[in-house]
């Protein structure tokens, strides 16, 4: 086979249909775009929970003065009671389950809150009015359930927190994104195919004569196929290539541009993954046109 007279055929053919072409390569750069946009999301997903579930804590507050539930009717939690917590953390059936917690007496607490909310809330509350609180690190976050029920009714403690179910919403959005995306990128990806079939079928109609010369000339059918192949493959690497171009320029400008230093207590994805998603972009690109192609032009030529 020629390669010369193939590739050429091929320019020739996408030279004859650019305005199919100009759509085909728009088609694929946009849902390809959806596509790494999914795969990204999916990746910060998993990022973002394995970040949390190694720093997320179980949080036992003890009674303050101000609490009123049933577990608090003598007020502020008792030394023996926090000591009790604290020998129940430290007794054989927790502490295999725990990997370290931090106490914070209730002046120690006070002096936290002051300093993550501002001094603002200095004159809302005092350090008398603050509780005591335990946080608790564990081995497998996931086994929170066991210290929740641990503690829970026990004379002294006023509540029991899991901090990674405040981030469930977090996860819950984050994947609806990402399921929207790839329902888009899906969609976008079946327009492709058919605008590439379509564009293979017209490019073949409007060379018949060509293609009849070449069959009396005893031409095979893969030297025929060839050319309208190639013609889709160049099309959807263009709009692949594009995608990866931008997805690249999206993290680099939107995520270490932007999210990085608007929320730097996020792990976010980098330009490292963003890298890696590109080929994945070109090689979906490339083989979905090659087999819409392939498919087409093989129906046109038994028709």
């Amino acid at each position: 086979m020629r390669l010369g007279l193939v590739l050429g055929e091929a320019l020739q053919g996408l030279r004859r249909n650019a305005s199919m072409v100009v759509s085909v390569i728009l088609v694929t750069f946009v849902s390809l775009t959806f596509v790494g946009a999914a795969v990204l999301m999916q990746t910060q997903i998993a990022k973002t929970n394995a970040y949390f579930q190694d720093r997320a804590l179980v949080d036992v507050y003890m009674c303050s003065p101000l609490s009123t539930g049933d577990t608090c009717v003598d007020g502020a939690a008792s030394d023996e009671q926090i000591e009790t917590v604290r020998t129940e953390l430290e007794g054989p059936t927790l502490s295999p389950l725990i990997q370290g917690y931090t106490y914070l007496s209730p002046e120690e607490a006070y002096d936290s809150i002051v300093e993550n909310l501002g001094e603002d809330y200095a004159s809302l509350l005092t350090a008398e009015q603050t509780s005591a609180e335990f946080h608790v690190n564990l081995v497998d976050p996931s086994q929170s359930d066991v210290i929740v029920e641990a503690f829970t009714g026990v004379d002294g403690v006023e509540e029991i927190t899991d901090q990674l179910e405040y981030l469930d919403p977090l996860f819950a959005t984050l994947t609806i994104a990402t399921y929207i995306a790839i329902g888009i990128a899906a969609l976008m990806l079946v327009s492709a195919v058919l605008l590439i079939a379509t564009t293979i079928r017209l490019s073949a109609y409007a060379r018949r004569r060509e293609v009849a010369i070449m069959r009396l000339v005893g031409a095979s059918n893969r030297f025929i196929q060839t050319p309208f192949v190639l013609e889709g493959v160049f099309a959807a690497f263009i709009g692949a290539a594009l995608a990866g171009a931008a997805v690249l320029a999206g993290v680099h400008f939107g995520v270490e541009r932007y999210l990085v230093d608007e929320m730097y207590a996020i792990p976010w994805v980098g330009i490292g993954e963003a890298w890696a998603v590109v080929p994945v972009l070109i090689v979906v690109g490339v083989a979905l046109a090659a087999l819409s192609a392939g498919f087409a032009i093989r129906r046109w030529l038994r028709t």
